[in-house]
């Protein structure tokens, strides 16, 4: 028997987790047309209906804050999240849903931060992102201002921010500086690319991580996560004893 074969033989075949193990999506595109995830609330609702197929509970879905893009506030927000749940009631939906943000920092955030005009996610924790591809000088600026108005930050995809790949130094620094780090469950499937699933999986190994996030903006990404749910990491990540979603 020739290695290739013998490897083969020799993995585990794993079933797919059961994502009721995760209990929360706290990371979402569901309020439709004020970002660039639902487009209209028929999408919504077959996003909704899936993600209870899947297990979910509760939702608690987190438009974009980005003033070069989606300048929203929370009344925005708020507003869609009402239509949204009318929704959801009328079509007979178990689930729960509930509205926070992704904060974009830049200027608008800080202006939001001083004025404490925030969303939170359990009125504790603020989900905030960083640039893609350059790393923010400042970024410690908004970790601070978050604790400083009572508020724990989650970073959100850590594992998408590629000027932060070579290590998972980064992601200690942000946890010994009392941050949480979430990863998009997606990007263990290799939607984003091989490197920034080698970088889930590395925040995975050293369990430097502490929420799992669908980031759903559209169907194709639930129906991506129910194809792979039989993936060795995402097994790993349910199991670590880190995950703080079920806490939500």
């Amino acid at each position: 028997m020739n290695i290739l074969n013998l490897f083969k033989r020799n993995q585990k075949q794993l079933d797919p987790i059961n994502f009721s193990d995760i209990g929360v999506d706290m990371h979402s595109h569901l309020i439709p047309g004020i970002d660039d995830g639902s487009k209209s609330m028929d999408d919504t609702i077959a996003m909704l209906t899936k993600m209870q197929s899947l297990g979910y509970k509760r939702v608690i879905t987190t438009p974009h804050v980005y003033s070069d893009y989606y300048k929203n506030s929370s009344e925005t927000i708020l507003n869609g999240l009402q239509f949204v749940r009318a929704e959801v009631e009328k079509y007979g939906i178990d689930i729960q849903v509930d509205a926070a943000a992704e904060y974009f920092c830049d200027e608008y955030f800080m202006e939001l931060i001083n004025q404490n005009d925030l969303l939170t996610i359990n009125g504790k924790y603020i989900l905030m992102e960083f640039p893609f591809v350059f790393e923010l000088a400042n970024w410690k600026d908004y970790v601070f201002k978050i604790q400083s108005i009572g508020y724990v930050p989650i970073i959100a995809h850590f594992e998408r921010y590629i000027y932060w790949h070579s290590s998972t130094e980064l992601a200690q620094e942000l946890i010994n500086l009392g941050a949480k780090i979430q990863i998009n469950i997606n990007s263990l499937t290799g939607h984003y690319g091989p490197e920034v699933r080698k970088q889930a999986e590395r925040l995975i190994d050293k369990q430097l991580f502490h929420f799992l996030g669908t980031d759903c903006h559209r169907i194709q990404h639930l129906n991506m996560m129910e194809a792979n749910a039989n993936l060795p990491y995402l097994h790993k990540a349910v199991e670590s004893g880190c995950l703080m979603n079920v806490n939500l």
